[in-house]
């Protein structure tokens, strides 16, 4: 006798139905309330900040400085990528500004010329308005003279020459004068340019020694290596990834609760976290984030049973002193438990309580 197609149908959600209940049942065992109503706990991993460390500059890597699981500072170098490209683009900015340089002294140097040439046509203006001023008191002796008829009309039609003569001097002087002056105006234009050009040469090699700089990778914060992504000889484009750095004193665990409990956990509530690695030692933690936003959840919930489902994730952080004495021990992605307390007067249990900190 064989099972029709609706009673294998059948069959098997049954089993699937058996194996969420059952699933339900070990869930609530580890993670139901046997504190008390002031606690509740969750299943989670440690897991640490991770930093992608990646050259901002396209390039070869030329060195890779730390293996993986290295301990590193703050500071310290871990790659470093090629400079020959870099080095003769700062050698070149070196002598563009080097240049730019002779050209502003030559350029102040030509404003000086310029300055000795407005002064000597203003020396030469003086002695024409010297010369004007000697035809004209020559000129008034001789009309006085020639009306009394004790000079000659040739006499005074020379002086009257030289006066026009002394005038067209003046004004020709004075003409330089003015040219000398915008010649220094000009020569002042160019010491200004000159020094953009200084000022504008410092900046590449400064650009070029920050990108020089940028070339040898240094750990953002301590942390350990996780995994290389590269090595030496590689050619990575802009934001090419060298390696991956785990910050160690920022640890925390992610676990999820249900929404009766997600609703009375506050920020900077504390928990304890219990590694399955080692039970018998209980890390002290506090509640840094609790979602918005619940998971696990149909997206439309309208019945009690179905708001029952509803699973909030929380993170619970280690503190960064704690971590910090035992860095050498840090390990992420170990399983454990996290309890969290819910009422603030409730007393944590022996099991659960951790010794003071000196």
């Amino acid at each position: 006798m064989t099972l029709s197609e609706t009673q294998k149908k059948f069959a098997i959600a049954a089993l699937i139905v058996a194996a969420a209940a059952v699933a339900w049942w070990i869930w609530s065992k580890k993670t139901g309330d046997t504190l008390g109503e002031g606690f509740v706990s969750g299943n989670g991993r440690i897991e640490a900040v991770e930093i992608d460390l990646a050259t901002r500059l396209p390039g070869r890597v030329d060195q890779i400085l730390v293996r993986e699981g290295d301990f590193v500072r703050a500071g310290q170098p871990l790659a470093r990528m090629q400079l020959d490209t870099l080095q003769a683009q700062r050698a070149e900015a070196q002598a563009g500004r080097q240049q730019a340089e002779y050209g502003a002294t030559a350029a102040q140097a030509e404003v000086v010329v310029r300055a000795s040439d407005v002064a000597a046509a203003q020396a030469q203006a003086a002695q024409r308005e010297a010369e004007l001023d000697a035809a004209k008191r020559r000129l008034a002796r001789s009309e006085m003279l020639s009306t009394e008829g004790a000079a000659s009309v040739q006499e005074l039609d020379d002086d009257r020459a030289r006066v026009r003569g002394a005038e067209s001097a003046l004004a020709a002087t004075r003409a330089q004068i003015a040219a000398a002056q915008a010649a220094v105006a000009a020569a002042k234009a160019q010491v200004v340019g000159a020094h953009s050009n200084v000022t504008a040469a410092t900046a590449t090699i400064a650009r070029i020694e920050a990108d020089i700089s940028d070339s040898e990778l240094r750990a953002p914060r301590d942390g350990r290596v996780q995994f290389l992504v590269a090595q030496p000889g590689e050619v990575l484009g802009s934001g090419g990834r060298v390696l991956n750095l785990l910050d160690l004193t920022d640890v925390f665990m992610t676990f999820f609760v249900p929404a009766s409990a997600a609703g009375r956990i506050a920020l900077g509530s504390e928990a304890r976290i219990v590694l399955d690695a080692a039970p018998d030692f209980v890390i002290p933690a506090t509640i840094s984030f609790v979602a918005s936003q619940a998971q696990f959840t149909p997206k439309t919930v309208e019945t009690a049973s179905e708001r029952e489902k509803l699973m909030f994730r929380v993170r619970a952080q280690i503190p960064p002193d704690l971590l910090r004495e035992h860095i050498e021990h840090v390990k992420t992605g170990l399983p454990g438990v996290a309890w969290v307390k819910l009422d603030p007067q409730a007393a944590w249990p022996a099991s659960l309580a951790t010794p003071p900190r000196t």
